[in-house]
């Protein structure tokens, strides 16, 4: 008789979860809170880099075998070792070293690609997004040269299609209400259609973001009006149901995953468009100009790494300026560099023929502070820099405070634009404590026997920040041992 499995959510490391319990011969249900529109989490607003390790185009190819793209043949992908996906997981671990969540993920992410693959996930290269086309190649940066076909919403489609065709099933608009015990074990789930019992429960339900005071609680209070650029059903009832079973809570509760975005975006990116449009509120290419506050002043080094290691961390820095908002300037000799956010038909900006009237126009702005930091930096810059987006290129500014240690050049090529932004929350750090199986733990590290967890609910996989892309890594490799572990244990 089949073991029946549980799972509570539809996103990435949901489905992966189902999958990996269906592969294993399990009957496999997900319960999902919201109607079909809105499910799949934060999966469907993602742009959908992933990172995992890879040694040459060889590895690339094996997860490519259908993409006939004539553009692979003249590109350049690199490589990105495990060595160097753990120093860039250390390098945000405030010099901590790495944890067991975060050797899993790295060790386990390119087996993991292989098994979406064999799954009937395809990927291709991000040509837009993570190359530069220079000398008749397209040169990768940044470690994540792949996405799913689709984006985000694609990874979601294909995933739940595979989920379907292995025989999976789906009830939306059922909220857990409640995990049911007996002697001490997880055995069933209540949600606002009735009871369901099964072998294990998975949960898979995502953070707490969607939630003001619960961001106000674990982040602190100028997260409580903080825009949320994903999912509006990430509320952390479920992991605070784990707590009240006795789970322990782990990971950085007070970091979350926040990034620029429109100032002017509506709540949850927009709920009236289609969800691979979303995420066009985001604003990311701040490297390729300069980011100032409302009293016109600089206050970040805009070029300190390549912005796939900064724009999760800069959301919260902005938040940190006065009222919660910046502006993104650029020029002219940067524009065919910024992604297609910015020409998005809800992007909001300002442009001028001068910096006189762009920082009149600007609304709010201290505009004279502006023109003096606007002509500070040009001063600062070396007149007959060419910028390369596609490494650190080590063009610098000289003499300022705050310096742009890489792609610094002078804005003064019209036209000229200001986009104003705040910081947007997409995921918290902190949950609960899995095993190497996705066993929800105790604070004596035993199982609470039935309970599984895995994507953005699992503590310990991020710290002080985030590199680009292993969010969607960290839901597929957590997700596949889950399911795997709720069959083995029943």
């Amino acid at each position: 008789m089949s073991k029946k499995i549980l799972i509570v959510g539809s996103g990435n490391a949901a489905l992966c979860a189902g999958i990996a319990a269906l592969e294993k011969g399990a009957a496999v249900q997900i319960f999902e809170k919201a109607d079909e529109a809105l499910s799949g989490g934060n999966t469907k607003y993602c742009a959908g880099a992933i990172r995992f390790t890879y040694e040459n185009t060889t590895d690339l190819l094996r997860l490519m075998p259908r993409n006939s793209d004539p553009r692979i043949k003249v590109s350049n992908f690199g490589s990105y070792p495990t060595e160097q996906f753990e120093r860039d997981m250390a390098s945000f671990n405030d010099g901590l070293p790495l944890s067991d969540e975060q050797k899993r993920l790295i060790v386990s992410s390119y087996e993991t690609m292989l098994w979406l693959t064999a799954h009937n996930v395809e990927f291709e290269p991000i040509f837009k997004r993570q190359s530069i086309f220079k000398d008749g190649v397209y040169h990768f940066w940044g470690g994540c040269p792949l996405v799913p076909v689709g984006e985000g919403p694609g990874l979601h489609k294909q995933e739940l299609a595979e989920y379907i065709r292995l025989g999976g099933k789906i009830l939306y608009q059922n909220e857990v209400v409640e995990l049911l015990v007996n002697d001490q074990s997880v055995i069933g789930l209540r949600t606002n259609s009735g009871e369901f019992y099964g072998d294990a429960i998975i949960l898979a339900a995502g953070g707490f973001e969607s939630d003001a005071s619960a961001r106000a609680k674990y982040l602190g209070e100028k997260w409580r009006n903080a825009k949320v650029r994903g999912t509006p059903n990430n509320t952390g009832e479920c992991m605070e149901m784990a707590f009240k079973l006795g789970a322990v809570s782990h990971g950085k509760f007070d970091g979350c995953h926040a990034t620029p975005m429109d100032l002017y975006m509506k709540d949850f990116g927009n709920l009236d468009l289609e969800p691979g449009q979303r995420k066009n509120y985001r604003k990311i290419c701040y490297h390729l100009g300069l980011i100032v506050n409302k009293q016109g002043t600089r206050f970040l080094d805009e070029g300190e790494n390549l912005r796939t290691y900064t724009y999760a961390q800069f959301g919260s820095r902005i938040l940190d300026q006065p009222n919660g908002v910046a502006y993104q300037l650029f020029d002219a000799k940067v524009m065919d560099y910024l992604y297609e956010e910015y020409f998005f038909d809800d992007a909001h900006f300002e442009e001028a023929q001068t910096i006189g009237d762009l920082a009149s126009k600007v609304k709010g702005i201290n505009s004279d502070k502006l023109k003096e930091t606007i002509s500070s930096f040009n001063a600062a810059c070396d007149p007959a820099t060419q910028i390369d987006p596609s490494k650190l290129d080590g063009n610098c500014t000289k003499g300022l405070q705050i310096p742009k240690t890489n792609w610094a050049q002078r804005l003064d090529t019209p036209p000229f634009r200001a986009y104003p932004v705040t910081g947007g929350i997409s995921f918290t750090y902190g949950g609960l404590k899995v095993s190497e199986n996705g066993e929800v733990l105790r604070s004596d590290s035993t199982p609470i026997t039935g309970l599984y967890a895995c994507g953005e609910i699992v503590g310990g996989v991020f710290f002080g920040g985030y590199p680009g892309g292993a969010g969607l890594t960290a839901g597929a490799v957590f997700g596949r041992a889950a399911g795997y572990g709720a069959v083995k244990r029943t």
